[in-house]
């Protein structure tokens, strides 16, 4: 990496504010070192970043954080924010253990207001401050820096309807990286653009208005006509005037790479005394040619070569081969299709979409649309396949009880980053769908260890089970221990199931559960393990297997209230077992982002956690 010279000295917006336009664009240039080289060696979210630099600059240039409030969405492009507001030394450790997050996170600084680790929330949260600010006499401006993806959210437009206006203090950046918002301007509209971002022009404009509204019995009336009059000819000029319909005052496009032309568009809203939605253009990868030309794989990615903007691949995983096997199948089956909320990548399917265009379908970052898109799909006779990560699905409760489960509808639901996803902190982390899945009726649950048990999972959810179906299953590639050979059953035993302890367990843990019951076994602790490949609903056969033992030790991924474990205890007490339990698991608790295996050892779910847990109880 190139030597640094402004960088180091940005401890806080208020050094940034003193730098010409000139220092302004190499400190651009410096941030965008920073970011290739932090990414490559830690993984995280790179092209977006790359192409929010000189956007960010504008923005704590022109505006006074934290007094004024700047909500990312999604949080994912804060990084620039992050070096430029006191993290800079900090940022070699992101997203790693006791390290910065790779998301806008308020317990690491004061400048970060709001978590974002979800798309199309920021509007609504902004809207929220900037109504407490005007009740409160408050001044300052909020923010809300939203990318065009988040648009394909509907929560945005429920924000634009209820804020647009109600506010003189609420500003929307769309930060247009993707697709086109709008027509192509030409050169008509671009030139009323560079008018509308001039601050003399709000200067005059506000001006005009008061002078207006002040005139006796017609004024209000002849100022409302004149903006109606002027939508429309914005209308025919721009060819969209969607945000004005919403009550928006619309400036752009701006050139999201042309600091001084930010600067004077920041400088106009801030004069506007109406809701403005200012439309930025980026360029995703902004500064890197691997990641200019395939923003998609460098949207989030693992650690890469800089030279060569290869990633780092470690084999297969769970994503990858759930692709190809639900690209195979659907080959053979015209009734299976795939649904994405904006994650084809991440959950494996661009095979699927290359190979069945037509029954691919990607419906933005619109989990609630996804699961009732899908039970109309599956009321026409399809086999829908919603593939979603964990915590994505969260924003569906509704949806899952009222248009599938309540209705007894055939869907699948492929849950992908079950258990904890590592990294990616507190708002990515999958320990909470198996307990807002337990309490819907009419729902079947697998959780495989295996590769070949999720593949059997999907296909008794496709062909032999009733219902929804979800299917969950971890971040990685499959770790089995050695000899184990998987079984198409709803659950399985490993070791001599006669011995007087026994651990029960489903999922990745079961590795660790095998291994340690191995190990304990070589110590005189004979133990062995009841593995949970269906894990709702929970067969009382299943129960029945372990009723004997004297003790039993269940470790779970996931939240303890409303997990398996507490439903096992349940059905337990109805048998009237005598025995001790012990239920290891998340304790009423968010995760914080640290390698995977370093999240099992703080949880007690790995080799040592599980050894030490029995041995403690036994002795």
């Amino acid at each position: 990496m190139k030597d640094l010279n402004i960088l180091p000295g940005i401890n806080s917006p208020s050094d940034l504010k003193k730098l010409d336009d000139g220092k302004l664009i190499e400190l651009s240039a410096e941030i965008r070192e920073v970011l290739i080289d932090t990414v490559s060696r830690n993984g995280g979210h790179l092209a977006s970043n790359l192409g929010v630099a000189e956007l960010t600059i504008a923005l704590h240039k022109c505006f006074n954080s934290p007094e004024d409030k700047i909500i990312w969405d999604v949080g994912h492009q804060s990084y620039v924010h992050k070096l430029l507001t006191g993290r800079y030394r900090q940022f070699q450790t992101l997203r790693t253990e006791n390290g910065i997050s790779g998301f806008s996170r308020p317990t690491e600084s004061e400048h970060d207001i709001f978590f974002g680790g979800h798309g199309s929330t920021s509007v609504s949260a902004a809207y929220g401050i900037d109504r407490a600010n005007a009740i409160k006499g408050n001044k300052n401006y909020t923010v809300a820096v939203i990318g065009d993806g988040a648009f394909t959210g509907g929560m945005v437009y429920e924000a634009l309807n209820n804020a647009g206006g109600k506010s003189s203090r609420l500003i929307v950046i769309l930060n247009n990286n993707e697709m086109s918002i709008s027509k192509n301007v030409g050169q008509i509209a671009a030139y009323f653009a560079a008018i509308r971002a001039n601050p003399a022009y709000f200067r005059l404009k506000a001006k005009t208005e008061n002078i207006i509204n002040h005139i006796p019995l017609i004024g209000k009336k002849l100022s409302t006509a004149i903006f109606r009059t002027k939508t429309i000819l914005k209308n025919i000029i721009y060819g969209s005037s969607m945000f004005e319909y919403f009550g928006f005052r619309y400036m752009g496009p701006i050139d999201g790479h042309d600091i001084k032309h930010l600067r004077a568009a920041m400088e106009g809203a801030k004069m506007a005394n109406y809701p403005i939605l200012l439309h930025v253009k980026t360029v995703k990868g902004k500064g890197y040619p691997y990641a200019e030309n395939d923003p998609t794989s460098f949207h989030g990615i693992s650690k890469f070569d800089i030279d060569t903007g290869e990633p780092i691949i470690e084999g297969t995983n769970f994503s990858l081969e759930f692709g190809m096997f639900l690209t195979e199948i659907a080959s053979k089956d015209r009734r299976i299709c795939s649904i994405t909320a904006a994650m084809e990548v991440g959950t494996g399917l661009t095979g699927f979409k290359a190979a069945h265009p037509d029954r691919f379908f990607d419906v933005g970052i619109a989990e609630e649309h996804a699961v009732t898109f899908a039970s109309g799909l599956a009321k026409a006779g399809m086999i829908p396949v919603f593939c979603v990560y964990s915590a994505f699905l969260q924003r569906a409760y509704d949806q899952l009880v009222h248009d599938g489960a309540l209705q007894n509808i055939k869907i699948i639901i492929a849950i992908d980053r079950a258990g904890f996803a590592g990294e990616d902190g507190e708002t990515h982390q999958g320990i909470l769908d198996v307990p807002f899945l337990n309490t819907i009726p009419n729902i079947t649950v697998y959780s495989p260890s295996a590769y070949e048990e999720m593949r059997n999972a999907f296909v008794n959810g496709f062909y032999h089970d009733g219902g929804v179906v979800a299917v969950r299953y971890y971040r990685g590639k499959e770790e089995l221990p050695s000899g184990y050979t998987p079984v198409n059953e709803a659950f399985d035993i490993y070791g001599d199931k006669n011995s007087k302890y026994v651990i029960i367990t489903y999922g990745r843990i079961f590795k660790f559960a095998a291994e340690a019951a191995n190990e304990l076994t070589s110590r005189d602790v004979k133990i062995f393990v009841l593995k949970l490949n269906k894990i709702k609903p929970i067969d009382k056969n299943t129960v029945k297997n372990i009723v004997n033992c004297d003790k039993i030790f269940f470790f779970e991924e996931g939240e303890r209230s409303g997990g398996v474990g507490e439903s096992f205890r349940m059905i337990l007490s109805e048998l009237n077992y005598k025995g001790d339990y012990v239920l290891t698991a998340i304790d009423n608790a968010f995760v914080p982002h640290a390698d995977t295996y370093a999240l099992l050892n703080r949880y007690k779910l790995d080799f040592d956690g599980i050894c030490e847990t029995v041995i403690k109880n036994i002795t």
